[in-house]
């Protein structure tokens, strides 16, 4: 991997940067005094591609989400088998070559490189042309570059890692990902072998705890806001302490984090449109650390073409339906790219949703002097049915944040765009390819999707992507409170983030509250949720946000969650997990092609 990129960061940061003079293009022991950067403003720019990568095809651009986890975890249930790589990740039952982690595993570690190019770059400026007035934003960029640097080998190790930490030092000495601490100087520098997954979270846990101090106190200007803080690289630390089981360490990092980050939980008012671009939710008080997502493709498709990661396009996959313009399921209009990826029915009772299929019927308001159209429609939800569904909502009988995260076919009405037209109200729709299929639910993604515009025609996102929230810090302190022995705070901290969902003050107790840490949860007919409000809660709070296939592997629930979903459309056989094997993603045979330290040193089961 390393020796891949490893010309062309030289070419980039060491050697002069913007120029193209082949004999400048090659290993060096030592930094160009001619070369970038040689003031603040050039240093940001060796910076700014380390958050930028996050945006790049095979990470959130598209293929990571969309293609990857939300099949792995089967929020997402894909009409469209024609992707080898795509069938693999909805079985959990990856090859070596699989295009979908090989992708992940080059672009993660490209950001390592833009990080370890950053942190030499700020030594080199600040040794040969800064002024002693320029430390503290020196130091600011470092920080930025090692939380950057602890999220991308973050994802690496919780994707690629043999295995997670356990209380006591349990897996200390499996497999982790190779370390690469600076840029290499020399192609023998880019052949690492596996570090130890301590090797691995130790370097995480220091890089974030660096990190936090050189940006102490540090406050971005509104322009400069996406940026990572102290208390991104505290949350981010809190995380990784708990997912090593590092109890002691997570609940006082984390209890930091709630006590003085100054972040409070967003009103759900807030919180229910947060996912869907409007600018005026982006960075709340909620937000810890996101992506900015710039609603421009600056004339690509999406994350391709000549400006690589100007935009996102997940949402052109996982896009909702509305009815057709003659008012049919048949036919109906996909607000992206359709055919490929519809919400997996089994969701929808998980979030508690009590009702049965619906059925069509003869719609008795149908004028038959006009021609039937999505707003006389000749058929229509039964209104029996209708009613009941209607009562769920108002009453809360469901998880609300069902109706956060998915929009239900004939009540939930988009004003939208078709194709670059006026807006205009239409009722969702089932997908037209579950038209006739009285026993589906047919529901659409709402969170992170298009649900006012046809992402199609103008072939960009336009939501900031969350990474880090308070609802994570809050459950994730729960855990470590409930790890260590202390039962009531963890309960508590669920019972905050689940009084949100429903709309009540988050730190009063509520006739809603779980009363214990094993009660019954929205969840229905669920072994692996309905009777764990801290999994329950993780897993609904944060759907359709790519958390989820972290918390399966290191709470080790693969084989319950295959046999909870049971099939997927794109797979001719039922839904099977190896414990053996599927917790992690084959370490790339590209890896292996050009790293000859990892020889022998494949993940057990590949």
């Amino acid at each position: 991997m390393y020796n891949k990129i490893y010309i062309a960061l030289l070419a980039v940061f060491l050697l002069a940067g913007c120029k193209k003079d082949p004999a400048l293009v090659g290993p060096t022991d030592k930094v160009s005094t001619s070369s970038l950067p040689k003031n603040l403003d050039e240093l940001n720019t060796v910076l700014a591609p380390a958050y930028g990568n996050l945006k790049s095809i095979g990470l959130y651009g598209f293929e990571l989400m969309p293609k990857a986890l939300e099949n792995s975890v089967h929020a997402g249930d894909s009409n469209y088998n024609g992707d080898a790589g795509w069938n693999e990740m909805t079985a959990n039952n990856l090859s070596t070559t699989n295009s979908r982690s090989t992708n992940a595993w080059a672009a993660l570690y490209a950001g390592v490189t833009t990080c370890n190019a950053t942190l030499a770059a700020a030594d080199f400026f600040e040794a040969t042309y800064a002024s002693s007035g320029q430390k503290a934003d020196i130091d600011a960029i470092r920080g930025q570059a090692k939380f950057m640097r602890a999220f991308y080998y973050m994802q690496l190790e919780t994707f690629f890692g043999e295995a997670y930490i356990k209380t006591g030092g349990v897996n200390e000495n499996k497999m982790g990902v190779p370390l690469f601490k600076e840029i290499p100087k020399n192609l023998e520098a880019t052949q690492q072998p596996r570090a130890t997954t301590k090797a691995v979270w130790d370097f995480i846990k220091q890089d974030l705890s660096e990190a936090a101090v050189l940006l102490d106190n540090k406050v971005w200007p509104a322009a400069e806001i996406g940026r990572a803080t102290e208390w991104s690289a505290k949350a981010l630390l809190g995380k990784a302490y708990v997912f090593t089981e590092d109890w002691t360490n997570a609940k006082t990092t984390l209890l930091d984090v709630i006590n003085n980050s100054g972040k409070s939980l967003m009103p759900f008012d807030k919180y229910k449109n947060a996912f869907n671009g409007i600018i005026a939710n982006e960075f709340n008080e909620e937000s810890l650390f996101e992506m900015n997502v710039d609603a421009d493709n600056k004339g690509n498709y999406g994350p391709w073409g000549s400006i690589p990661n100007a935009s996102t396009l997940n949402g052109i996959i996982w896009s909702p339906y509305i009815l057709s313009e003659a008012g049919t399921e048949t036919g109906s209009r996909p607000l992206g790219y359709g055919g490929n990826l519809g919400v997996h029915d089994k969701n929808i009772t998980r979030f508690g949703y009590p009702l049965g299929y619906y059925t069509l019927v003869a719609n008795p308001a149908f004028d038959n002097t006009k021609p039937a159209s999505f707003s006389n429609p000749a058929q229509i939800m039964d209104p029996v049915y209708r009613a009941q569904a209607e009562a769920v909502r108002t009453n809360k009988t469901a998880d609300p944040r069902l109706y956060v995260n998915l929009v239900q076919p004939w009540i939930d009405v988009l004003n939208t765009d078709w194709n670059g037209g006026a807006k205009q109200n239409v009722p969702v729709s089932k997908p037209d390819y579950l038209a006739g299929e009285p026993n589906t639910y047919g529901w659409g993604f709402r969170k992170y999707a298009a649900i006012d515009y046809h992402i199609n025609a103008v072939n960009y996102d336009k939501w900031n992507w969350y990474f880090l929230r308070l609802a994570d810090v809050y459950l994730l302190y729960a855990e470590a409170s409930i790890g260590s022995g202390d039962a009531a705070t963890g309960l508590e901290y669920i019972n905050k983030v689940h009084r949100r969902a429903y709309n009540l003050p988050v730190n009063v107790a509520s006739a809603r509250d779980y009363t214990s840490l094993t009660a019954a949860t929205p969840a229905i007919n669920d072994a692996v949720l309905g009777n764990s409000p801290l999994r329950y809660e993780r897993w609904a709070e944060f759907f359709h946000e790519g958390q989820w296939w972290f918390d399966v592997c290191r709470w080790r629930l693969g084989p319950q969650e295959a046999a909870f979903y049971g099939k997927a459309r794109n797979l001719t056989t039922p839904l099977t997990f190896n414990e053996n094997k599927s917790y992690a993603w084959p370490i790339p045979q590209d890896e292996f092609n050009a790293n000859a330290k990892i020889a022998g040193q494949q993940n057990p089961g590949y």
